[in-house]
């Protein structure tokens, strides 16, 4: 039995020469060390090893040790590296997909797509307008002077767009034009816009003369006041009454005929605004409202007609007072001379003019003849106290007027008066005779 154990023992000695003559050592600093039997009891194939510091390890010298054949496992922060890369990948493509929706949101803002067909009406009133003077320059820079520029309030604008439903972002439209310098660019007004209009074509659309602006047309009668003038522009939704009186009395038109009337006063402009039809953009600017009569007068003034007034010794603006009175007094085209000879007479034989329709100027809510306050009120239109021709015309007097003021029928008349029966002047020569007829006549 004892020779048995040994022959097994000598069997495993030899199986361990051989495994330790197999595995020598690879690495430089390694030896082996005595080998250590298992506590098990069971014979370990294992040698352990001493590195150079005298630690014991486990590699056991092979290229290919039993370390070699276990299950690999992956490194954490291999794993950490792998799924930040993934996490930041899907980050980046999120803010893509955000950032080109924002992008495209803005393009079709910017540029109408995709929206519905439809128009709009906005409306920029003038108090939203501001105007500076600042310095004008050529082309090479050089101050050349000064000029005015009006600028329009953004926000407002852009808050007015909004809710037509003509944007949909207002912090882009607004971007748009401090790029653009759109505040410089617009009027005041109403325009239709349509939606399909991208941000560029709503500009160009809201200015004077752009075929969005809103028109309406508007007739003006001979013989109506600058006062009942403004009051209908104001009603068809042109102009306020008040910008309009602020622009007659304050703003400087450039017109000849003109010179001389100081600023201040809008009733400097009485007479020239010239009755017509006109067709005006809706909530335009007083002063180009008001341009507009004064351009149609100016074409309407004749050279001859400067040389007859200057012919027969009178301003034009004294040619136009006579015509005011003329359109107020006259029934109709056949009385229009007459009547200017009636007033250039009392004017040569130093009379009062007498005349009702100068004293109502100043009452023209009034109807009727004067009350007896306004025959004895001090005022310059009562020409039946003051001599001479009032202080400015009473109205705007058409053509046919001016052409009466300018050619009066020669007469010796110096009164005439209403026939209730037919609704047409009777002229006298003579106060008795006047006297006599106005009391057969009910004038109420």
């Amino acid at each position: 039995m004892a020779d048995d154990i040994e022959k097994i023992n000598e069997i495993f000695r030899k199986h361990d020469e051989q495994e330790q003559k197999r595995r020598e050592p690879t690495r430089t600093g390694m030896e082996p060390v005595k080998e250590h039997k298992p506590k098990s009891g069971r014979h370990s194939v294992d040698k352990l090893f001493i590195d150079e510091k005298g630690e014991e390890s486990n590699y056991t010298g092979d290229e290919e040790s039993e370390r070699d054949f276990r299950p690999v496992r992956q490194n954490h922060e291999y794993k950490s590296g792998c799924l930040g890369g993934l996490m930041y990948f899907v980050f980046v493509m999120c803010l893509g997909v955000i950032f080109a929706s924002l992008a495209w949101m803005a393009a079709s803002d910017a540029l109408a797509l995709n929206k519905p067909q439809f128009d709009a009406e906005v409306n920029l009133p003038t108090d939203i307008f501001s105007s500076e003077t600042v310095e004008d320059t050529d082309g090479d820079g050089k101050v050349i002077g000064t000029k005015r520029i009006t600028h329009a309030d953004i926000d407002y604008v852009a808050a007015e767009l909004k809710e037509a439903g003509l944007i949909e972002y207002e912090w882009l439209f607004k971007s748009f034009c401090k790029l653009s310098h759109a505040d410089r660019k617009l009027d005041p007004g109403s325009y239709v816009l349509h939606s399909s209009y991208d941000y560029r074509a709503l500009i160009q659309n809201m200015r004077i003369g752009a075929g969005g602006a809103v028109t309406v047309t508007v007739t003006i009668p001979e013989g109506f006041t600058m006062e009942q003038i403004f009051r209908r522009l104001e009603e068809n939704n042109v102009c306020s009454y008040d910008e309009l009186m602020d622009a007659a009395a304050n703003y400087n038109y450039k017109y000849g005929f003109l010179e001389g009337l100081e600023l201040g006063d809008a009733k400097r402009l009485e007479g020239y605004l010239f009755p017509d039809t006109y067709e005006f953009y809706v909530r335009m600017q007083a002063s180009s409202a008001i341009n507009k009569f004064l351009e149609t007068f100016y074409y309407r003034q004749t050279e001859e007609m400067l040389e007859r007034a200057q012919a027969m010794g009178r301003s034009m603006y004294d040619i136009i007072k006579i015509a005011s009175l003329i359109e107020k007094e006259a029934a109709d085209d056949e009385e229009r001379p007459l009547v200017a000879s009636v007033i250039y007479n009392r004017i040569r034989s130093d009379m009062q003019l007498g005349l009702e329709s100068s004293i109502l100027y100043l009452h023209q809510d009034h109807e009727g003849a004067p009350d007896a306050a306004m025959i004895e009120e001090d005022s310059p239109y009562n020409t039946l106290i003051h001599q001479g021709l009032p202080p400015t015309p009473i109205c705007s007097p058409g053509m046919a007027s001016i052409n009466a003021a300018l050619n009066p029928q020669d007469t010796k008349y110096l009164f005439f008066t209403l026939d209730t029966e037919t609704g047409r002047h009777r002229f006298f020569t003579n106060y008795n005779d006047f006297a006599n007829f106005a009391a057969t006549q009910n004038y109420g």
